[in-house]
């Protein structure tokens, strides 16, 4: 059986995470997988029992800064630990392919770790196919026209040097890669759509006393969302407040989850805002999100990649606030007013979180009929099958 390593750094969120893992959860049918986590962990997260986990010492993103999550080491100490161990890694799996997630795309501050682990993936003495999984965007720090150029310059460079395909995780009807990458035309390895990825629900059917609860509760239900929670207080501290007045107006019960990642600060202000509310249940994290969309009279959430997806395979009627973070460059803006273009999905924006404003927008859309989309969501199933294709022709060619 062909083994596949796949990289993963999430720095500010779990966006990087999520999709990582659904789309090993098609990699493990058909190759060996060892998952590369250099991110900070996550309660309760579940990856596929079958992959091989090495976990880096973790990296997380404080505004501009990459710090490690252990702060009793330095930066460097730790990214000196991190390149060794990705070393030893590699030796020890013995990969046919490499994939970074990413990199070479964004996170252009962890090339002093992943450019010694191409060079050791090109220097092998077995073929290894080296490949990107990449986004429908591509994030990064806003910055002139010649600056966007002259980084998209150096990205072509290292994708030109080293790897062989970019896999790019989105619907080429809906967007390509030429709308967020300006020099697509300069890219020498294959570039394959394979359609975004979308979360399928846990294998592990293990719930908690809480997921038994809330996904047992048949009364009307609001589903509000903020992915890994660092950006997502303004948005639940907003429906937070206009709970009350939700309460008198409709049946319903809100199930607000804040994320792992949410400053504890801003989570025990949501905790005390909550504490008297019966129509609400605040927690941080659940592995069943998919399955409370499911069941969910409407969403109302941040419009991060996996987010907006599990909107898009759940049908859920939907309220989408684009994160309010600078360091997102306006990447969920652009999803989202797309998807509502389509009327997938409804916009809200800062100027409509009061609760004057918020409350009748709430009450409207709950009984709206969800919009409908073509949009191809296979995009971990299709990974799958375009990397079995590639490895058995590396074999033929070998």
């Amino acid at each position: 059986m062909k083994k596949i390593m796949l990289y993963c750094q999430h720095l500010a969120g779990m966006g990087h995470l999520v999709r990582s893992t659904e789309i090993m959860r098609s990699l493990v049918k058909h190759f060996k997988v060892c998952f590369v986590n250099g991110g900070q962990p996550v309660p309760e997260f579940q990856l596929p029992p079958e992959v091989e986990v090495v976990s880096l010492p973790s990296l997380w993103q404080d505004g501009d800064e990459i710090k490690p999550v252990d702060d009793a080491c330095s930066l460097q100490e730790t990214q000196a630990q991190r390149q060794q161990q990705l070393h030893a890694a590699f030796d020890g799996f013995q990969p046919d392919c490499l994939i970074t997630e990413c990199f070479p795309f964004s996170k252009l501050r962890l090339k002093p770790e992943l450019t010694p682990l191409l060079q050791q993936a090109k220097a092998s003495t077995r073929p290894v196919q080296i490949i990107c999984s990449l986004r429908d965007l591509i994030m990064t720090q806003p910055m002139t026209p010649n600056d966007r150029i002259h980084r998209a310059e150096k990205i072509c460079r290292l994708v030109n040097r080293y790897y062989d395909t970019v896999l790019f995780h989105s619907d080429a009807s809906f967007q390509t890669l030429e709308d967020c990458f300006p020099l697509v035309n300069q890219l020498e390895c294959d570039i394959f759509y394979t359609g975004y990825v979308a979360q399928s629900p846990p294998e592990e059917r293990s719930l908690t006393i809480e997921d038994v609860a809330g996904l047992s509760d048949k009364s009307p239900t609001i589903v509000a969302s903020v992915g890994g929670g660092r950006h997502g207080y303004i948005l639940l501290n907003a429906i937070l407040k206009t709970a009350p007045q939700l309460a008198q107006i409709l049946p319903h019960h809100i199930y607000a989850f804040a994320g792992p990642y949410m400053p504890a600060t801003d989570f025990a202000r949501l905790q005390q805002a909550a504490a008297n509310q019966p129509n609400v249940t605040l927690r941080r994290f659940t592995s069943r999100l998919l399955e409370y969309l499911e069941k969910a009279d409407l969403s109302i959430s941040l419009g991060g990649y996996n987010t907006t997806m599990n909107l898009l395979r759940t049908g859920v009627r939907a309220i989408v606030l684009p994160s309010p973070s600078k360091n997102q460059n306006n990447e969920q803006q652009i999803r989202a007013t797309k998807l509502a273009e389509l009327g997938v999905i409804n916009l809200l924006t800062p100027e409509d979180l009061p609760r004057d404003r918020l409350t009748p927008i709430i009450t409207t859309h709950i009984t709206q009929t969800p919009g409908t989309h073509p949009i191809n969501l296979q995009g971990a199933d299709n990974t799958a099958q375009h990397l079995q294709q590639v490895l058995a022709k590396s074999v033929v060619v070998g």
